[in-house]
């Protein structure tokens, strides 16, 4: 592998994903990015945070009457939203 000084290099001299990777994290952090992963297919969900912080993040701003508002926030219907409350629910009566 050709080692470069990393300063030199400018993003447009990358290839492809790489180039606009390094707009907005920097060409050093794609550097680093590149030495750990390359040849590695990478997926990037398009739910950001687990289900589990989410539930505990609805769970958290769950007022009584914002089901609607939450589903919005997270992008979950608001099905989703009523059985991660009515979970909790059950799970506070049988004291879980």
């Amino acid at each position: 592998m050709v080692t470069l000084d990393s300063k030199k290099i400018k993003g447009e001299n990358l290839n492809g994903s790489y180039s606009e990777l390094a707009s907005f994290l920097g060409v050093e952090t794609v550097l680093k990015i590149h030495s750990k992963y390359r040849g590695t297919q990478m997926f990037f969900p398009v739910e950001l945070f687990s289900r589990d912080f989410i539930r505990e993040q609805i769970v958290n701003e769950y007022n009584g009457s914002n089901i609607r508002e939450l589903a919005i926030k997270y992008g979950y219907t608001e099905k989703w939203i009523r059985k991660i409350v009515k979970e909790k629910k059950d799970n506070d009566l049988k004291g879980g």
